[in-house]
């Protein structure tokens, strides 16, 4: 990946920086804290999720970064570049009971990028082992959320949320602890280990008056930061060894496709350009997951070798 960054990005950095934070309660800590209940939170919630109140409203969520080994006993290494997007719309819903609800439906990429020529690597050869492999690219199609959000919860209780607030910016922090049975690991892994053991982390900034002002259903455009810690990537092909990946990115989100930067653009028209559209309103699929989308990657390539 070249070593172009999203100067919008730096710019909000240090507009946050040299803007004189107000004035807070005794409790708050760097700033105060926004905190709604009931049908604004309901809203707040959707237009965190969709950018807008409004159904069937494309946006783009983009994000470019590095991706690290940590292997003990060796210096970690910058091994690729990283480039994704994320396309995805909304759908309304309504419950008697729960009141007013949204569904998100969405699908993404994320391509492996040489860090010095910062094209796209098909093929790797593995520092550790010497043995050169394919590369499996992020493909994940769906990724929707599983239920509706209601204005109401299934506890009953009424919809709320709280953001962090640093004069006009509002910042969304969220913590992803993932551990789950992993797909690749067969079917004994609560004796034996195996399970799939990650962390996202998501700190999205946005305009305070997009969610203040009633008036508004749509937001303007976010700025995204991303991190990941995860195992090292089953198509690497490390078999037991130990070790993690980390991911640092940085982006933003729009509805404006023109927005979409000329090489992420060029990578979905001649690879991925189903991916520049969202799923179906109401897209009822499971979603796909870097290790469930890797599993059908080599149950492909099995299958090939035995026809041979």
């Amino acid at each position: 990946m070249s070593n172009h960054t999203f100067s919008r990005l730096a710019l909000t950095a240090a507009l946050m920086l040299a803007t004189p934070l107000t004035a807070w309660g005794a409790d708050d800590f760097l700033g105060p804290s926004a905190k709604r209940e009931g049908a604004e939170a309901f809203t707040w919630n959707m237009k965190l999720t969709c950018g807008t109140t409004e159904p069937g409203v494309t946006r783009y969520g983009m994000w470019e970064g590095r991706m690290y080994s940590r292997i003990a006993g060796e210096k970690d290494r910058h091994i690729f570049d990283v480039i994704g997007i994320n396309t995805r719309q909304c759908e309304r819903h309504k419950d008697p009971v729960r009141g007013d609800g949204y569904r998100s439906v969405s699908r993404e990429i994320m391509v492996y990028l040489d860090p010095a020529s910062g094209e796209i690597i098909d093929r790797w050869k593995n520092p550790w082992t010497g043995q050169t492999v394919d590369v499996v690219h992020v493909a994940n199609d769906p990724v929707n959320m599983r239920q509706p959000s209601f204005a109401i919860g299934a506890d009953g209780k009424p919809a709320s949320i709280e953001l962090r607030q640093y004069d006009d910016l509002l910042v969304e922090v969220r913590e992803v602890p993932l551990f789950y049975t992993n797909p690749l690991a067969g079917d004994y892994q609560e004796y034996v280990g195996g399970q799939y053991h990650a962390m996202e982390i998501f700190n999205t900034f946005y305009r305070a008056a997009d969610f203040t002002d009633a008036k508004k259903n749509r937001i303007s455009e976010s700025r995204i930061s991303w991190q990941r810690i995860s195992k090292l990537l089953p198509w690497m092909l490390m078999g037991d060894r130990q070790g993690i990946m980390i991911f640092n990115a940085t982006g933003y989100s729009t509805f404006d496709r023109k927005r979409i930067p000329p090489k992420l653009m060029q990578i979905l028209q001649t690879r991925y350009p189903q991916y520049l559209e969202a799923p179906p309103l109401g897209d009822p699929r499971p979603n796909a997951t870097t290790w469930t989308v890797t599993k059908q990657w080599i149950d492909a390539q099995r299958a090939k070798q035995e026809k041979k």
